[in-house]
């Protein structure tokens, strides 16, 4: 920003954070994806006020603005580009309101998904989604990708947790997006929109009720065929647990060596069941669970016997992510959707994929709803390994959407997916997409670049004046 300019904005927001230092410049051009942006500038306001501020400013002198949470994200949706300023929401973190006979609260974009449910644990009640990144990620981030997590597939994932959603639209406008002050779910549209459609600063989230009673198992099979097709009929019983989670051999290994979780090393897939809810019903969903995993040839069982043993059971699932580091230095991680009944054919050609680019693969993944997260393991150092890298991914989504699959489940499609966008969805459909951004964004200030390919229009030459940030 140029000098005088960024130092009246400094004045308009008290104090509030605002730099161009090249450190920090470089911290918030990437989230947790491969990418990397570049960002002109960044500012970490305190309260919707300053947001409002900040977003006149922009749009006055037509700066492109990209909002950020803790950059947990795995898509490239919080990279700057075209010249963005970054948002950092991070300081906009209270929890206004909870209303515990109600069940909802009032908090802020920058609250922490796990402080949430810490929060409201004294009323025996939670936040249902829960991502694999829930003690790190935001509130406002779980919003902009529509998060998931282990435990969505009986509650669904985060519009199903939202009531109403406060956002300051590009033009410094306020708004409340709710289901009941308009005949159009302007709320579930902007769930989703990955900052494109503008600032969340306040989210009215649904607390869930805390279950009485839970069965957690840990079941094996000799390989993924068979525990495949155990989830599918399971589902196909009626029985929708609260997770069904599935690892493969080599991440189980991982796992263990890493949490020490008791998971059985001789198995070719491990599938993790949850089931909550009154006591005898849950009984008897995890017996028909068990029975029919037994007729899918399992060959390990193991119930959870206590609190802490299910806990070291679910930190083993959670924490897949982080037991790779030890193996190589960097993860490619992917989500693609899939038909439970492909589950097993499309990661057979995701490890012919691997294989094809001298890449090693390990796949974790929400079994119940064909959710797959196959990670690739590399070592950035290496030379041309990017190119292999990138090629299988994009061969990984390819396959996936062949099988009748879609392009992401919960990652969102930020940069990364941006460009198999017309694997899904023709020039018609793109455009009404571009139209439903504008009306939101009619500048194409929020979030450029993302999503919607190049050439689709909103802001496909959008870039900061120059001078304007540094």
């Amino acid at each position: 920003m140029h000098r005088m300019a960024r130092r009246r904005l400094s004045k308009k927001l008290e104090g509030s954070a605002i730099g161009i230092a090249p450190h920090e410049l470089h911290l918030v051009s990437r989230d947790a994806s491969n990418i990397e942006g570049k960002a002109s500038g960044w500012v970490k306001p305190a309260n919707v006020e300053e947001v409002v501020t900040i977003l006149r400013d922009c749009h006055a002198r037509r700066i492109p603005f990209v909002a950020r949470g803790a950059g947990t994200g795995l898509a490239g949706g919080a990279v700057p580009t075209m010249g963005s300023i970054v948002i950092s929401m991070m300081g906009m973190n209270r929890i206004r309101s909870v209303d515990a006979d109600g069940r909802f609260a009032w908090v802020e974009p920058g609250v922490l998904n796990a402080d949430l449910s810490r929060a409201v644990a004294r009323h025996g009640l939670h936040f249902a989604p829960d991502p694999s990144s829930q003690q790190s990620c935001t509130i406002g981030g779980n919003v902009a990708n529509n998060s998931g997590g282990p435990h969505c597939l009986s509650t669904g994932v985060t519009s199903a947790h939202v009531l109403a959603i406060e956002a300051v639209l590009s033009d410094g406008s306020v708004v409340t997006l709710d289901q009941e002050s308009s005949p159009f779910d302007l709320r579930g549209a902007f769930i989703g929109s990955e900052g494109m459609f503008g600032i969340a600063t306040a989210i009215k989230v649904r607390l869930t009720q805390n279950a009485p009673h839970h069965a957690t198992v840990v079941v094996g099979f000799p390989t993924i065929d068979g525990g495949a097709r155990a989830v599918s009929a399971i589902i196909a019983a009626g029985i929708v647990p609260s997770a069904l989670e599935m690892m493969d051999a080599p991440i189980t290994r991982a796992v263990e060596s890493y949490v020490h979780a008791g998971f059985p090393l001789d198995v070719g897939a491990l599938l993790i069941i949850e089931v909550d809810g009154l006591p005898h019903g849950v009984e008897a969903e995890i017996d028909s669970c068990l029975t029919i995993c037994r007729q899918h040839e399992a060959s390990y069982i193991r119930r959870a016997q206590t609190d802490a043993e299910r806990a070291i059971i679910w930190k083993g699932r959670k924490t897949a992510f982080g037991a790779i580091a030890r193996i190589k230095p960097n993860y490619y991680l992917h989500d693609t959707v899939v038909p439970r009944r492909r589950l097993a054919e499309v990661l057979g050609k995701i490890g012919h994929i691997a294989a094809a680019e001298n890449l090693q693969v390990m796949n974790v993944f929400h079994a119940g709803d064909g959710n797959l997260h196959p990670l690739l393991l590399f070592d950035r150092r290496e030379e041309g390994i990017m190119h292999r890298v990138h090629r299988a991914g994009a061969e990984i989504v390819r396959v996936s959407v062949e099988a009748g699959g879609v392009l992401s489940g919960e990652h969102g499609i930020g940069l990364e997916k941006r460009d198999f966008m017309s694997l899904m969805f023709d020039e018609t459909s793109l455009a009404a997409q571009q139209k439903l951004r504008r009306a939101f964004d009619p500048a194409g200030l929020a979030n450029p670049g993302k999503v919607l390919p190049a050439g689709s229009g909103c802001g496909d030459s959008l870039s900061a004046p120059e001078g304007a940030w540094v």
